[in-house]
């Protein structure tokens, strides 16, 4: 990506398509493009003043004028750091393709993708990890997506690493204070302090990676999944939460063979909602294969709701758990609770939620203690959206690995210029996190992605 600032750029901002408004966004030199466009209703220097101005444009291929209103930003107050103005058109798109092209006839240039936040980038606006959290923002899915990118955006994960750097800096301009007056009998900074403030750098760093880390590799969507013994009323609750019926329910035992998938929403959480074969003992053909893939299902979820029926025969309840501890053993987070509220033989024991699939008491409760299961299953990440996670991997690591040398210098006693090599070194990598430093390469890996006009 060529980094150019000093030509002005315009776009379509707004969504493609038809809309009641759409927004054509230019930024640069402004002032003279939009005279030869927009003619305002008002003085053209109040207009240049003004947040929000009416007037219209002439537009080729249009007989009338078409009604528009232009918003301003100076150079302190604009997102790219330089002149930027937005004209609020009809969202028509031959009406917003005219608009660009009498911008581009008067020398405007068209935006490359991203181009927009590569400049306010470049002007120090936002830094790396905010210009990935725009892109996160706009490909958001669900609300914990959103809550993410906006976390991400707002300096949550960015703060994090500056803290850090800022501790490094000062460490190191102590220690090269102490390189300086080397003849001087002045200790600017104790071995013993040396070690401990390089080391509560890389705790930090190393909470910040796990969650990168965590980021990384979590699905899409996260999976609750259904298990208990047969005819535990586990697709009932199945369709239940659902809200409608896609799995087959029936008296009879072993009705449940092949895992049913299902997506949905609660609350703004996204998940992946998985009904299993009941848990058997002994069983061949078709039934065997049921099991082992049960067994899969329950190790790869991210809750497992092990549903115990209240109309369960006291002869199965050693049984039942035996098996509830046997999912515990293998996955990430069990909820016991009890089904067939409406059958009352006995109740659910102590805090179990209990639930009817039948009348639906307790489903609505269950919806809300499971999206809270998955929401905290996704909180602890500092702000990072994947992709930011992603391209930080690598610099963490290599920060971190700098820092564990810095240490193992500083206690086996080594000059204090090796261990200041270490700590710039570090610095170095936490600098292309947050774009203290960068190369063109960084950045069209990250601008690329974006869409035209942002």
């Amino acid at each position: 990506m060529s980094v150019t600032i000093d030509e002005t750029i315009a776009a379509l901002a707004s969504a493609p398509g038809s809309a009641e408004r759409g927004i054509v966004r230019i930024s640069g030199e402004v002032i003279e493009p939009l005279r030869r466009v927009f003619s305002a209703s008002t003085d053209w220097a109040e207009a240049r003043s003004a947040r929000g101005t009416s007037g219209h444009v002439r537009l080729a291929g249009f007989d009338d004028p078409i009604s528009a209103r232009l918003h301003f930003w100076p150079t302190s107050r604009s997102y790219t750091g330089q002149p930027m103005a937005e004209l609020h058109l009809p969202g028509a798109p031959p009406l917003l393709e005219a608009a660009l092209s009498a911008l581009y006839e008067t020398g405007v240039r068209p935006a490359r993708p991203g181009e927009f936040t590569l400049r306010a980038f470049l002007a120090g606006r936002v830094d790396l990890v905010q210009a990935e959290a725009v892109l996160g923002v706009i490909d958001a899915h669900e609300q914990q997506e959103l809550e993410q990118a906006l976390t991400q955006l707002a300096g949550g994960a960015s703060g994090c690493i500056a803290t850090v750097r800022g501790d490094l800096l000062d460490l190191l301009s102590e220690l090269e204070a102490g390189l300086d007056f080397a003849e001087e009998e002045i200790e600017f900074v104790s071995r013993e302090a040396l070690v401990q403030r390089i080391s509560q750098a890389l705790e930090r760093l190393n909470e910040i990676a796990g969650d990168a880390s965590r980021r990384m590799v979590s699905a899409p969507q996260l999976r609750v999944v259904l298990a208990g013994l047969p005819n535990a009323g586990k697709s009932t609750l199945f369709n239940a939460l659902l809200g409608n019926a896609q799995a087959l329910v029936s008296s009879s035992e072993g009705t449940t063979r092949d895992s049913l998938h299902a997506s949905i929403e609660w609350e703004g959480v996204a998940l992946e909602l998985i009904d299993t074969a009941g848990w058997e003992g002994d069983v061949a053909g078709i039934a065997e294969m049921a099991q082992e893939q049960r067994s899969e299902r329950i190790a790869e979820g991210d809750v497992v709701l092990w549903c115990s029926a209240c109309d369960l025969p006291d002869a199965e309840r050693a049984n039942n758990g035996e098996r509830l501890r046997a999912a515990q053993a293998v996955a990430s987070h069990v909820l016991p609770i009890a089904t067939k509220a409406d059958c009352r033989a006995q109740a659910g024991e102590g805090d179990v939620p209990t639930v009817s699939a039948q009348t639906g008491v307790g489903v609505d409760a269950l919806r809300s203690t499971i999206a809270g299961l998955i929401r905290d299953a996704r909180v602890g990440t500092r702000g990072l959206i994947g992709s930011t996670s992603a391209r930080c991997h690598e610099s963490l690591e290599r920060g971190r690995e700098s820092l564990e040398r810095a240490i193992a210098e500083a206690e086996e006693g080594a000059g204090e210029e090796l261990v200041a090599i270490e700590l710039r070194d570090a610095l170095e990598h936490l600098g292309r996190i947050v774009g203290a430093v960068y190369t063109d390469d960084i950045l069209d890996r990250i601008f690329g992605r974006f869409c035209i006009g942002k």
